[in-house]
Parts: C-alpha cells; sequence; structure tokens
C-alpha cells in the first residue's frame, strides 16, 4: 500500500519487437507516441531516435502522464528529445503544428488500457478489485460509467453491447443491467455473471467470464468515445506522417481492428499509403505466455506514400 492505495501490476509495453521492427525508428527521427501509457515503447523509441530525434507523448489519462514523465526524466531524458501533452490523440494534427512539425516520421498508436489503470480499483475498469464503475480515462471531465449506465434505456444498452463489443447475450444483459443499474465494478460483474448463469444455463464459466469482459470493454469505449476518437486519429494518419513515414496501431478487439483495417486499405486504394499491412500481426507464444494481455492484441501497419 502507498498513501493507501493498493499497488498495481508493471506496466509491460506489448509487442516491443515487433513495433520496432516495423517503424524502423532512425537518428533524427521525428516520432509520436499517441498513448504514452507507462512510457514503455517511448523508451524503446528514444533509444532508437538517438542522437537528434525527438518523441512528442500524448495521453489522455492526467493522473498517470506526470508520473511517467517523471520516471522518463529521472532514467535521463531531456526536454531536447521528448515532449508530453495532456490530451486525445484525435488533436494529433494540432499537437504537430503547436512543435512546428508538418509530420512524423513515426507514429505509434497502443489502444490498450494500461496496467496502471486496469488495475487501479478506483479508476472501475475491472472487477478483479471493488471500485467505483467510473471507467474514464481522464477521470477530471466527463461522465462515469455508472451515469452513462443509468441513462441507458434497454435498446440502447443492447445496442451499444453489439456495436462496441460484439457481445452474443447483448439483450439478455441489457435487460439485466437497466433493471438493476449497477454503480460498482462488483455489482455489474456480479449482476451480468448471475444473470447470464440463470437466463443461458447451457453457457460456460468461461463464456459467462467473456461476456462480463466484453460488458465491460463496451461501456469503457461508450464512456470514453474510443471509436469516433479512434475515426479521427485515422482520417488524419496521413497528413500528419511525413513522405516515407510508418505508422503502428496496436488494436485489442475486433471494433478497433476492424476500423483500422478498413482506414488503411482505403488509403492504400487512394494512394495515400505506399505499402500496408495484408495480415495481422501477433504477439509470440511466448509474450503471450508471459503477459496474458499480449493475447488479444492485434498490430497494423502503414507506410505514407512518397508522393
Amino acid at each position: 500500500m502507498v498513501d493507501g492505495t493498493p499497488e498495481v501490476e508493471t506496466h509491460w509495453p506489448i509487442m516491443v519487437a515487433e513495433v520496432l521492427r516495423h517503424l524502423r525508428p532512425s537518428p533524427g527521427d521525428i516520432a509520436v507516441d499517441c498513448t504514452l501509457g507507462g512510457g514503455g515503447h517511448a523508451r524503446a523509441l528514444l533509444e532508437h531516435l538517438r542522437p537528434g530525434g525527438r518523441l512528442i507523448g500524448l495521453d489522455r489519462d492526467p493522473l498517470e502522464l506526470p508520473r511517467t514523465v517523471a520516471r522518463l526524466r529521472a532514467e535521463g531524458v531531456g526536454d531536447d528529445e521528448f515532449v508530453a501533452h495532456h490530451g486525445s490523440f484525435r488533436t494529433l494534427p494540432a499537437v504537430l503544428a503547436a512543435h512546428g512539425q508538418a509530420g512524423a516520421d513515426v507514429i505509434l498508436a497502443d489502444l490498450g488500457v494500461s496496467s496502471m489503470q486496469h488495475d487501479t480499483p478506483s479508476r472501475g475498469f475491472s472487477y478483479k478489485h471493488p471500485g467505483p464503475l467510473d471507467l474514464r480515462m481522464d477521470p477530471t471531465c466527463g461522465v462515469t460509467g455508472a451515469e452513462r449506465l443509468a441513462g441507458l434505456d434497454e435498446d440502447s444498452l443492447t445496442d451499444i453491447l453489439t456495436r462496441h463489443a460484439d457481445e452474443p447475450h447483448a439483450q439478455v444483459i441489457a435487460r439485466i443491467l437497466v433493471a438493476r443499474r449497477p454503480t460498482t465494478t462488483h455489482a455489474l460483474e456480479r449482476l451480468v455473471r448471475l444473470g447470464l448463469a440463470d437466463a443461458r444455463p447451457a453457457l460456460t464459466k468461461a463464456d459467462i467470464k467473456l461476456s462480463v469482459r466484453r460488458t465491460f470493454q463496451a461501456l469503457r469505449i461508450l464512456v470514453n468515445d474510443e471509436f469516433a476518437a479512434l475515426d479521427d486519429l485515422l482520417a488524419a494518419l496521413p497528413t500528419c506522417l511525413r513522405p516515407g513515414g510508418r505508422v503502428v496501431v496496436l488494436t485489442f478487439h475486433s471494433g478497433e481492428d476492424r476500423r483500422v483495417k478498413q482506414a488503411f486499405r482505403a488509403g492504400h486504394r487512394a494512394g495515400l499509403y505506399a505499402a500496408v499491412a495484408t495480415t495481422v500481426v501477433r504477439s509470440t507464444r511466448t509474450e503471450t505466455f508471459a503477459n496474458r494481455r499480449a493475447s488479444s492484441a492485434k498490430l497494423r501497419w502503414a507506410v505514407r506514400a512518397t508522393s
């Protein structure tokens, strides 16, 4: 315990070797980490940007961002090679313009929830520990998951569970949650778990656990407007990359991956990208075994056309 707050797991950046292989950062490059998180990918990028390169880091989380910046500064990362911004990656064009950059050579967006967020009970991203059903990436603004849930009717929640998480039992779960309106992570987990077990007795415990996870996922996406933010980023990427620049996006569920795949393929057809991933890149068996969160990661890359 530190100041009454449970310690959280160490953040392990996912697929670092694969990210570097497809981004190919070089000394002197301008790079952007759209989701700074714990700084794991940033550290790896900085090693390849030196000397002369610069990394711009963005993150929506006002609690974790200063901690990550402080750790990087303590490790000797100076202002000349790294600068951080609090905000969504949908503001990337404005951030680059503010730094006098017409574009970046390297852009990374890791769309996963960081370990620090996921394992901090007060953030409400997981039912691992009891906590409020918050789910906000930026807890200083917007409405919580409990507040959003309180304002949804059954049809709207069914639609959200289907569109945001491909949940096969969306209508049953929506009926359960609208009837009880949970306000804590444990209450949400318990209602979905017991309600599905009663309504769908043929489901296995593993099936029900997946539905619980998908329910949290769908509400988190709703609370943080994640799909719209991703769509904005994908639309802006071609203009944010210098000719020949490279981008990598790490996704963690099918809704994100579909958007990235479609945007990259459309950009390739339009001549904006010289090359794009034709298949997803997955984590190695060794990494997946060591870090279960890597199991759902999918990496896609694209290269900006030179003319």
